[in-house]
């Protein structure tokens, strides 16, 4: 299967709902290096997964007035996670969760140590990189700007690995970036979501690195919802917050458009 795909929106749109997390696929190979048994795999893939976010990027999508485009990774982040740097100006390097994790939420082994990450970065990390990037530039070239809105969920309660983890936990938190968020897309987000926290308990954005500090025409926003406002924790079935959220992201994607 295609680790990625970029799902066409209407040509005169901006907006790119970005979906790195959502799936729990993980090719033969890529299981080989990973110690878990199967068990425990599925336990922490429902703790790591940011379960139905792409079904909820495609209902938005089909309620916005202009369609936005999706991409959206097709492999679990156990495989690669495309978000991180792949190199040492990651912090999530200090629980094992770089590019190519090697702890589970838990802070436990997830694969041996010293195993090589360079692999798995060539033939996952990078294709999926230039993929984003080009639907960046495709963008820019076509309306003159780019908006990712990387669509995240996150669990109630705190899980060992996160750095963070002992501020706030509202039902939406907006990870912003302080080149790449102007006021007017924070003002957006907080208009149509309206009970929302801010930088906490994730902060930051997506942008790929060709953009990254250097283009402001390319601006980007995180959206972190708390799963138990729209699941069943952890890795359950979605519920009917998710139809309403939904509502909620159309709303924002028509703001923007």
């Amino acid at each position: 299967m295609p680790s990625f795909d970029l799902l066409p929106g209407a040509p005169e749109s901006p907006v790119i709902l970005h979906v790195p997390h959502s799936a729990r696929e993980i090719p033969a190979e890529v299981r080989a290096g990973i110690v878990l048994d199967d068990l425990a795999l599925e336990r922490e893939l429902d703790h790591i997964v940011d379960a139905h976010t792409a079904e909820l990027a495609e209902e938005a999508a089909a309620r916005a007035g202009l369609m936005p485009w999706r991409f959206v990774n097709r492999l679990s982040r156990l495989v690669v996670d495309p978000e991180r740097f792949p190199d040492g100006r990651e912090e999530m390097l200090a629980v094992g969760m770089g590019a190519v994790y090697t702890k589970t939420t838990q802070r436990e082994e997830l694969r041996p140590a010293g195993a090589d990450p360079g692999p798995l970065i060539a033939r996952y990390f990078r294709p999926y990189a230039r993929a984003m990037t080009d639907a960046v530039a495709r963008r820019l070239a076509v309306t003159g700007r780019a908006v990712i809105i990387d669509v995240h969920s996150y669990p109630s309660a705190p899980l060992p690995y996160e750095l963070h983890g002992e501020g706030p936990r509202p039902p939406v938190c907006l990870g912003t970036d302080s080149f790449h968020t102007p006021p007017e897309l924070l003002a957006a987000a907080r208009e149509a979501f309206g009970e929302a926290g801010l930088d906490s308990p994730f902060s930051g954005t997506y942008v790929p690195l060709e953009f990254y500090g250097r283009d402001p025409r390319v601006s980007a926003l995180m959206v972190e919802i708390r799963r138990d406002t729209y699941m069943a924790e952890p890795g359950g079935p979605a519920g009917p917050g998710l139809q309403r959220l939904a509502q909620v992201l159309a709303a924002l994607v028509d703001a923007l458009a």
